[in-house]
């Protein structure tokens, strides 16, 4: 008889151990899923930030030359009143729609707050920050009709007028607080629909030429 039960216990200690095995299987499987779906989000993530990254590489200003700033008089008492500077996209990638802002009224020197300008250009310097510019486009060499900065394409951007008062304004009337005086360091910050801003700092020189180069 004692043989017999004892028989009976392995038995049941055999179907524990089977219980317990499969137990370790499923948590086992369970468990490689998870790691499986956490490791193939991963990717899926990873691949994305790669691809948002470079649109947004493909889609960011260069700079192609320099600045050219315009003042009212030559010397000390001069007054920047329209900056200029060419740009083309990096890369050679995702085209940027510089559709001109519409001028506010008065000429003020800045955008009208209806326009439906993609590309913002804003200025800052030490005495103020004013958004929104009023600017004007200009193609260069093989650049085609519309208004879209595509691969190879230059294209000239002017900000403000060369002459006071003349339609859209100008930097003087742009700039209430303090005008763009000698010695004065300033940004200009170009906000693209995609892509990294471009930034462009200059100073102006200590004495001020009608036209000047500024380096």
């Amino acid at each position: 008889m004692y043989r017999k039960y004892f028989k009976h216990e392995k038995g049941i200690t055999g179907l524990e151990t089977a219980i317990i095995l499969i137990a370790f299987v499923v948590v086992a499987a369970v468990f490689a899923y998870t790691t499986l779906s956490a490791g193939l989000f991963s990717t899926q993530k990873s691949q994305e930030a790669v691809y948002s990254g470079l649109k947004e590489a493909r889609a960011t200003l260069e700079l192609k030359g320099n600045v050219i700033a315009t003042a009212n008089e030559s010397g000390t008492s001069g007054r920047v009143q329209q900056i200029s500077f060419i740009v083309s996209n990096v890369l050679g990638g995702e085209a940027i729609d510089f559709h001109e802002p519409d001028q506010a009224a008065g000429n003020g020197g800045v955008a009208d707050t209806n326009s439906t300008n993609k590309v913002v250009i804003n200025y800052i310097d030490e005495y103020q920050a004013v958004n929104d510019l009023y600017w004007t486009l200009e193609k260069l060499g093989g650049s085609d009709s519309d208004d879209l900065l595509e691969n190879n394409e230059k294209f000239k951007i002017t900000i403000g007028s060369d002459t006071a008062g003349a339609s859209g304004g100008n930097l003087i009337n742009a700039l209430s607080t303090q005008n763009l005086n000698v010695n004065t360091e300033f940004s200009l910050i170009i906000q693209t629909p995609i892509g990294a801003v471009l930034e462009i700092e200059r100073t102006i020189p200590p004495f001020m030429d009608t036209i000047m180069n500024l380096r």
